[in-house]
């Protein structure tokens, strides 16, 4: 299985949360990429348009094309080299806002399953508990609606749409997810994953910094 062929990115101007001489947060839109793909047609992506405003704009970190929220860039290679610490080192907290199918119960858990890409049908990933990778997630659920459930996820690693498998480990896919929900649970706008918050350290001061960007859904 692969992604839809079709690439039509929103055309949301730009969001910017935060931005100072070291670093820039912005609300990634559903639908566009972190960074380019393969071939001229997938070229817009969120670097691309930070860049257009920011030319000396650094990546750090990616979110999936289907996920919104909160994203960082560096501003100077000092910047970059801090951040990208902070994500390797998991210092960083990150909190996102799902949309699952089903009741999900108990109120709060974690899962802790490893991960691995499922090479056939890449660009899925899998648990597998021979070769994968450590891979944890807390869970918080918000509240519960018709035949479904919104959840505060809090990853603690930072696996290939490690969320994404985690929720479908349980049997709660998250709602609108191309790659892993089928049936009812697959026929909605966009996958229901969002990027709330974000928490780093600055890369100058060290100060704690919180960057957050409300779920449009």
């Amino acid at each position: 299985m692969t992604f839809s062929t079709e690439y039509t990115p929103p055309t949301d101007p730009l969001e910017i949360l935060h931005e100072d001489h070291q670093i820039i947060a912005v609300n990634k839109p559903s639908g566009l990429l972190s960074v380019p793909g393969r071939g001229e047609h997938l070229a817009d992506c969120l670097l691309t348009r930070v860049q257009a405003a920011f030319p000396e704009a650094l990546l750090v970190h990616r979110l999936d094309r289907d996920t919104s929220g909160v994203m960082v860039f560096a501003m100077t290679p000092h910047a970059q080299r801090s951040l990208s610490m902070q994500f390797e080192k998991r210092t960083t907290r990150k909190t996102y806002v799902a949309r699952v199918w089903g009741r999900l119960e108990p109120k709060s858990g974690t899962v802790d399953l490893p991960l691995i890409v499922d090479w056939p049908n890449r660009p899925r990933q899998m648990v597998d508990h021979e070769n994968g990778k450590p891979a944890v997630t807390d869970w918080r659920v918000m509240k519960y609606g018709e035949g479904e459930t919104r959840v505060r996820l809090f990853p603690k690693t930072g696996r290939s749409h490690q969320l994404r498998v985690h929720m479908l480990a349980l049997g709660h896919v998250i709602l609108g997810d191309p790659l892993y929900a089928t049936g009812a649970a697959a026929e909605f706008p966009r996958l229901m994953l969002h990027s709330e918050e974000l928490r780093i350290n600055h890369p100058d001061s060290g100060e704690g910094m919180r960057f957050r960007a409300k779920a449009p859904f």
